[in-house]
C-alpha cells in the first residue's frame, strides 16, 4: 500500500451478477483514479440460512428471500479470476470481502495483497483465524462495534500470525444509507489512539463529503459504494456514488492528502515572496529631526518590511535619532 491515502472502489454486488457490467465497473474506476475496486464473495448456501431476514435497506425487491437475492448475485471462483485479471490490466488492485469460509479459503489461496474482512464478521472467531493465517494485508471494517470487539479481533488475527503492521481498520457505520449523524469519525483516531495501527473509513454515507472530511483527519484507506447507475435494481445501488462523484471524490481526497503536508511549521515555497511585501517595518510617523528621542508619538509601523522589524520596537523607543527623517522613512 502507499504512503497516499488509498482508495478502495466498492464495486460489492452492483453488478447484479453480470460479468459484462462488473468489468465495465472495473474500466470506469480504472479512470477515476481509485487505488483498487472490491467486490464479494459468497456462497448463499454457506452465507446464509433459508429463513434470514433481509435487512431493511435490501427489502425493495418483495418477491425473493435474502437467500434468494444473494444467490442471483454470487461471483464463482473462475469469475473472480477472471476479475482479479482484469483489474491487473486496469492497473489497479482487485480486492473482495469474502462473507463466508469457503470464499475465504479461496481468495486466501489467491495472489491478491489485501484480504478485507467485512464488519458482519469480526465476532467470527474461526473465521478470524483463518484469515490471520493468510498472511495477507487485512483491511478490517468494523461496522455494529465495540471498540473491545474490535481489539478482540485484532489479537485473534495478531495470533493467528498476521503483523501488527499488516492490519488496517475502517471505521464504518453499517447502514445503507448512513445517516451523518451516525457516522461518528472520530472513533477512526480513537481506534489509531488505543489500538496503534493505521485507520481509515468505510463510508456509506450519500455524497463524497464525509470521505473528504475523513481523509482530512488523516485516514489511510477511504472505501466507498459505487454504481454506474443509481437506477438499476439491486440492494446497494441506491445508497452508492455515481461515476461523476467518485471521479470527484478521487480528486478531492488527492487534494487534501497534499493540503495535509508535514507537521512543521515554517513559511511554504510559494508564500515566502509576500513575506516582505505584507510585513511592516519600522517607519516615521511624522518629519523627525536629528537628535530627537524616538517615540510613540514619532514612530510606526508600515508595509513593507524593508526595514527594521516591529519586533525591535522596544530596541527603537527611548533612541536617539541620528539623522533628519522624512514622514514614512525606514529607520535605520
Amino acid at each position: 500500500m502507499n504512503d497516499h491515502v488509498y482508495i478502495i472502489a466498492e464495486a460489492g454486488v452492483n453488478h447484479n451478477g453480470d460479468m459484462t457490467l462488473a468489468k465495465e465497473m472495473i474500466d470506469v474506476a480504472s479512470d477515476c483514479g481509485v487505488d483498487a475496486v472490491k467486490f464479494q464473495s459468497f456462497n448463499a448456501d454457506c452465507l446464509v440460512t433459508p429463513q434470514a431476514p433481509k435487512a431493511e435497506y435490501q427489502q425493495a425487491d418483495v418477491n425473493s428471500t435474502q437467500y434468494e437475492m444473494l444467490k442471483k448475485l454470487e461471483l464463482s471462483e473462475d469469475q473472480t479470476g477472471l476479475l482479479a485479471d482484469h483489474c491487473q490490466t486496469k492497473q489497479i488492485d482487485f480486492i473482495s470481502s469474502p462473507f463466508d469460509m469457503e470464499s475465504l479459503r479461496m481468495l486466501s489461496s489467491m495472489p491478491l495483497r489485501i484480504l478485507k474482512i467485512p464488519s458482519g464478521e469480526i465476532t467470527n472467531l474461526p473465521y478470524l483465524r483463518l484469515a490471520g493465517r493468510s498472511r495477507k494485508r487485512i483491511i478490517l471494517s468494523t461496522g455494529m462495534s465495540t471498540l473491545d470487539e474490535v481489539q478482540t479481533a485484532c489479537d485473534i488475527l495478531f495470533q493467528a500470525g498476521t503483523a501488527k503492521k499488516d492490519i488496517i481498520v475502517l471505521q464504518c457505520n453499517s447502514a445503507y444509507p448512513s445517516p451523518d449523524h451516525d457516522v461518528n469519525l472520530r472513533a477512526m483516531l480513537s481506534m489509531k489512539e488505543c489500538l496503534d495501527l493505521e485507520v481509515g473509513l468505510s463510508d456509506h454515507t450519500p455524497g463524497i463529503d464525509i470521505a473528504l472530511a475523513a481523509a482530512g483527519m488523516g485516514a489511510k484507506v477511504i472505501e466507498k459504494h459505487f454504481t454506474l447507475d443509481r437506477n438499476f435494481s439491486g440492494p446497494d445501488h441506491k445508497a452508492s456514488i455515481e461515476p461523476d462523484e467518485l471521479k470527484f471524490l478521487v480528486q478531492g481526497i488527492r487534494r487534501v492528502e497534499k493540503a495535509l503536508g508535514s507537521s512543521q511549521k515554517a513559511p511554504s515555497p510559494s508564500e515566502k515572496k509576500n513575506i516582505s511585501i505584507v510585513r511592516k517595518s519600522i517607519v516615521a510617523l511624522r518629519d523627525i529631526k536629528k537628535g530627537e528621542t524616538y517615540s510613540d508619538q514619532n514612530l510606526t509601523t508600515k508595509r513593507p518590511a524593508f526595514g527594521l522589524s516591529p519586533m525591535r520596537w522596544d530596541d527603537v523607543v527611548g533612541a536617539v535619532a541620528n539623522r533628519d527623517y522624512k514622514k514614512d522613512e525606514f529607520i535605520e
